[in-house]
């Protein structure tokens, strides 16, 4: 039956009687039941102030209703003067738009009414499926490439001056940018760099295979890891599985734990990350990557972070991410759980879904592109290729490329004075401003 806007079209008892008749499966209620119970519907006026008091004053929670199907809730600063330019923020994994915190009043003071909401999957954004047996298209690229055009839209804008993506939220803006260039006129990805739409084959009437040659297959990266000595399995084809959300949500040393060591573990605080680039996508050249992105094959993502789990001591040294800071990511996700957030993850995967990319093939970004990532990230290195690519091919107007000493993967959080000042700088330097009104 097709979906309106995340919702099932109630049927009557006798009409549904007829279609489970006609169709001869007994067991369409229960499946209708499970679909309808799965779409997110949180009465947020009933849940206690986003951030738990810990967002800096002058940034306002609010929600943003029928957006691409979605009641989004966003953080704003910069709102109180009309007329202002506007810049969009989009978070990644495990992130919120409360991962902006840090940066939002900074780029308010520089003019501009900053808007980062919690996207589809994450925190009190409502309407999308949090089923695993879901039509993942809801959480395809296009998809949310609609979400944040609708959204600018909902809020008077015909264009944004910056769209800024961290993690996965650096392919959405990426997306974005490459799309609608007219809407979003510059883009910052931060920690993944993006390598351009995937390619379709070319000049390939005549190539051997064509006249009957065997074509080579293409390379396992997955089967190569599992058949190392130490058997592996990378950590987005973990995310895709069924039992991932679990794992995560209902980690033996507890949510909260799971996620300091996760944050920990991949920030600059571990001091084994010292990133550099892989010789090629391989299962060998893989698997000189920490574990929390090449995993050992038997174990899950509570399994793999815990030994890294920071020392009391090491703890409270965190100013970056305080345990009140951290309290506020796990009430979240221990409200809404994970999946949400795995199904981008699963779409990657997904061959209708990638085909469907292709229809960009060979796009260029042509609006002003900055990347920004910590020096101590192995976000930029995780795709052997795609920062060059990026740079050379990808981009066409890449106007500035900034690893950022003493952060890793979290770098607006890690670095919040560096990353304010780079993106200033950036917009600024592209859409001059010479009020802050």
């Amino acid at each position: 039956m097709p979906m309106l806007n995340g919702l099932v079209p109630k049927l009557s008892r006798r009409g549904f009687l007829l279609s489970a008749a006609a169709a001869g499966v007994s067991g369409t209620l229960l499946s209708q039941r499970r679909v309808s119970a799965a779409i997110v519907r949180t009465d947020n006026e009933k849940l206690l102030p986003y951030g738990n008091e810990t967002l800096p004053p002058g940034i306002r929670s609010r929600m943003v209703n029928n957006v691409n199907g979605l009641d989004v809730h966003v953080l704003e600063a910069g709102f109180e003067v009309p007329g202002r330019p506007a810049v969009l923020l989009l978070h990644g994994f495990p992130e919120l738009a409360y991962s902006w915190r840090k940066t939002m009043l900074p780029l308010a003071a520089a003019g501009y009414h900053v808007i980062a909401p919690d996207r589809r999957g994450y925190g009190r954004t409502t309407g999308w499926d949090d089923a695993f047996d879901v039509d993942l298209e809801e959480f395809s690229l296009l998809n949310m490439t609609r979400d944040a055009l609708a959204l600018v839209s909902a809020f008077g804008y015909r264009s944004v001056s910056a769209v800024i993506g961290h993690d996965f939220g650096s392919p959405v803006a990426a997306w974005c940018s490459l799309i609608r260039p007219d809407v979003f006129r510059s883009v910052v990805m931060m920690s993944a760099p993006f390598a351009g739409p995937p390619a379709l084959p070319f000049d390939s009437a005549n190539a051997p295979a064509a006249l009957g040659a065997a074509a080579a297959p293409p390379v396992d990266v997955n089967a190569q890891l599992a058949a190392l000595p130490r058997p592996r399995k990378y950590y987005q084809q973990y995310f895709t599985t069924r039992e991932a959300n679990g794992n995560m949500l209902n980690a033996p040393q507890g949510l909260q734990a799971f996620l300091r060591a996760y944050f920990h573990y991949k920030s600059a605080d571990w001091k084994g990350n010292t990133p550099f680039a892989l010789k090629a996508r391989t299962g060998e050249e893989l698997a000189k990557m920490p574990t929390y992105y090449v995993m050992d094959l038997e174990k899950g993502m509570a399994e793999t972070v815990a030994p890294e789990m920071p020392s009391a001591k090491e703890i409270a040294r965190c100013k970056w991410l305080t345990e009140e800071e951290l309290a506020v990511y796990t009430a979240e996700y221990g409200r809404t759980a994970f999946q949400g957030a795995l199904q981008a993850y699963r779409c990657n995967f997904d061959s209708k879904l990638v085909a469907e990319l292709r229809l960009f093939s060979s796009r260029t970004i042509d609006v002003p592109s900055c990347f920004i990532a910590g020096k101590s990230d192995w976000g930029p290195y995780q795709t052997p290729g795609a920062v060059a690519t990026m740079r050379n091919t990808a981009c066409t107007q890449m106007v500035g490329f900034h690893l950022v000493e003493g952060a890793g993967h979290w770098v607006q959080q890690e670095q919040p004075e560096k990353v304010n000042a780079l993106l200033a700088q950036f917009i600024q330097t592209q859409f001059p401003r010479t009020d802050k009104g």
